[in-house]
């Protein structure tokens, strides 16, 4: 027999953090028994704390929203992990889609890949914050006012016991989240939707609105950089990120993610568009140092390494990448390449694993990989159908590393087209 239980986890994307906290205090308030990861948990305790404590509680509330999923197709994700913890206890499962979020939009479709795309399945609850009051009151007496499985007794060992109870004490004193908070994070939520669909002039304008609304919203000013750079505003996109890392800097919640991606923004800025070698070197190692496993901060790393003629610093990065992600066909191919270019040899184990992991019609980088092999006819056939049916950079073309031995070669600029001044 079922019973009906006030414990609850809640499940959410850090960018959505005073959602949380807001969903957090109304329940409290109503005598509910509530966890969440408001300090940002290290990896190293997310199996005996964040895993333990779904398994412990009845009832599990997932928050939605379009940058919430975003994530979610890698499999070590910790959103994705939380949520197929939940289905698989067998937690009642209360999903909240909040502004914006809609199961059918092909993002989510593409995010809700295997055990999650059952999630479309439950019962889930719409929550504005014009009427959040109105939504939690029906959250408590519909969605959570049933008879659910009864929790195993569970008993968690010292250390985790002692970060629970931190974490439940950090959230009971954070300060009381206000309803133009719980607005700006719609305002945000447009923004990133117009920002999918390159509408980066309303993206701009949403973005904006949440800053007015909440000035400390940081992943805010993280987004508004990334959309003023694709307006080529990259004075203006620099001030954004770096606002964007102050505020994650000064952030209650600790460990802040946005921190890292702020960082790691700010290095691409500097890289790609301001040359600023030098310092977008520091911002990259800066992303790595508060999150060890960011994958695409080890990359462009790498590549900028690469670029500035450091390759045998580049490589122990490489290798730490095929440790964080082995089935990405990348660093297999840089590292075949760099030693190539050491005069090592293009490493035939290195080059097999990443034609198997390497997509059929992948063909810039089928061009890369056969450039490297010195399969020089067969590089620029792939090249030919990279230039008629996808879309790359041809300045980056000219200064891709694994491109250099057919640079020389006039059907390279034939095909690619002249090198930039």
């Amino acid at each position: 027999m079922g019973r009906i239980e006030k414990t609850v986890f809640i499940s959410y994307r850090r960018t959505n953090v005073p959602w949380a906290l807001a969903i957090y205090q109304d329940l409290t308030m109503h005598g509910y028994d509530v966890f969440f990861d408001y300090q940002s948990i290290d990896s190293g305790n997310f199996e005996k704390v964040i895993l333990e404590n779904i398994k412990a509680r009845a009832h599990f509330i997932v928050i939605l929203t379009p940058s919430a999923l975003e994530r979610c197709k890698e499999p070590g994700d910790w959103l994705r992990r939380e949520i197929e913890t939940a289905m698989d206890e067998k937690r009642n499962i209360v999903p909240l889609m909040l502004e914006s979020f809609d199961f059918g939009s092909p993002l989510v479709k593409e995010a809700l890949t295997g055990k999650l795309a059952a999630l479309s399945t439950y019962n889930g609850l719409r929550v504005y914050s014009e009427y959040f009051f109105e939504a939690m009151d029906k959250l408590r007496e519909r969605y959570m006012n049933v008879e659910t499985r009864e929790t195993a007794a569970l008993f968690l060992n010292a250390e985790a016991t002692k970060i629970t109870k931190t974490q439940k004490t950090a959230a009971r004193e954070a300060p009381q989240v206000e309803k133009e908070q719980l607005t700006a994070q719609e305002w945000f939520e447009r923004g990133y939707v117009f920002q999918g669909a390159k509408n980066l002039d309303e993206a701009f304008r949403c973005y904006s609105e949440a800053i007015r609304l909440d000035p400390n919203l940081d992943v805010a000013y993280n987004n508004l950089g990334n959309t003023l750079i694709g307006l080529k505003r990259y004075a203006e996109a620099e001030a954004a990120y770096r606002k964007a890392i102050e505020l994650s800097e000064a952030s209650p919640s600790g460990n802040n993610p946005s921190y890292a991606t702020a960082y790691y923004n700010l290095g691409l800025l500097l890289h790609e568009h301001l040359k600023r070698y030098e310092e977008a070197e520091a911002a990259y190692r800066k992303a790595i140092e508060l999150d060890p496993l960011y994958a695409t901060a080890y990359s462009n790393l790498t590549m900028l390494l690469r670029l500035t003629n450091r390759v045998e610093e580049a490589m122990p990065l490489l290798e730490k990448l095929i440790e964080i992600n082995p089935d990405d066909f990348n660093p297999y191919l840089a590292l075949a390449s760099i030693n190539k270019q050491l005069g090592k040899g293009a490493s035939p184990e290195y080059l097999a694993k990443a034609r198997q992991l390497m997509p059929e019609d992948d063909w810039y980088n089928r061009a890369c990989l056969e450039s490297v092999c010195d399969n020089f006819d067969t590089a620029f056939d792939c090249l030919q159908k990279a230039a008629q049916r996808e879309r790359f950079n041809p300045a980056w073309a000219w200064d891709d590393p694994d491109l250099q031995w057919i640079r020389d070669d006039p059907k390279f600029a034939k095909i690619v087209g002249p090198k930039p001044a």
